[in-house]
């Protein structure tokens, strides 16, 4: 059976992604910071086909330690990896770049997101690479978002989430490099953003990229569409970044 790491599977949209994943037969692996907190992942101990192992992101050693383990079992393969964790502080989000309290507060907020959405899935994927080399699939699953797209925040005029934004925008790039250096051994790697949940004062924004926007989807539904794009995804198409609907319209 094809298997299957989750990075950041502690609850939302990676727990979403252990659980469809198990209900397709997959072998998973759920890492988390503290999976001994997480209610859902303590909620599917029984499933056979399930192995949870404690691994934050911005630790290389519990990486690699989560990637022995896994290799123990799988013979030391690995088909997919996806990239969930992710960091978003809501202290400063709503400043523009020119409006943070200090000079600290803007670089405390810029190397907290860097250390989580850029550093974080560098040291992950590096950490299973040796596995993926020896799987049938070779696949690199990034969540990230629109708010890295420049076109997306340029059309909508969001001058917030200043942080946030530009870390997705390098992550991007890390998807690029990885398939970059990968291209001629046919492996794929792919940058996907989960959709966009709005707020009462962002929604008039939202609307005005995308005129037919109405409303949020369910993390059922975002991990379904990813799950199903990711599938259809082939080497060819490495290096790319798509929004939940495979193209774009992150909305």
């Amino acid at each position: 059976m094809p298997s299957y790491v989750v990075a950041g599977a502690s609850r939302g949209l990676g727990l979403e992604f252990v659980k469809q994943l198990l209900a397709k037969g997959n072998l998973v692996f759920a890492l988390a910071r503290n999976p001994d907190k997480s209610a859902g992942l303590l909620a599917l101990k029984g499933e056979k086909n399930l192995h949870i192992f404690k691994a934050d992101v911005t630790k290389p050693a519990e990486l690699r330690a989560a990637a022995a383990e896994t290799a123990k079992i799988t013979g030391g393969s690995l088909d997919v990896l996806i990239n969930n964790a992710a960091y978003m502080s809501f202290v400063n989000n709503f400043n523009a770049i020119d409006e943070y309290e200090s000079d600290e507060a803007l670089a405390k907020s810029f190397n907290n997101h860097w250390d989580t959405n850029v550093l974080g899935v560098v040291y992950t994927t590096n950490a299973f690479i040796p596995l993926l080399a020896r799987g049938q699939l070779k696949k690199v699953l990034t969540l990230s978002s629109g708010m890295g797209d420049p076109a997306f925040i340029l059309d909508t005029e969001f001058d917030w989430s200043v942080a946030y934004s530009v870390s997705k925008c390098a992550l991007e790039m890390v998807n690029v490099k990885y398939a970059a250096k990968y291209k001629k051994e046919g492996w794929t790697f792919l940058a996907i953003s989960p959709g966009v949940v709005d707020t009462a004062e962002d929604a008039p924004k939202f609307s005005k990229a995308a005129p037919h926007w109405t409303g949020p989807i369910t993390a059922t539904e975002s991990v379904h569409k990813m799950l199903a794009i990711l599938d259809q995804t082939s080497a060819d198409k490495s290096g790319t970044f798509v929004s939940h609907h495979g193209n774009r319209e992150w909305l």
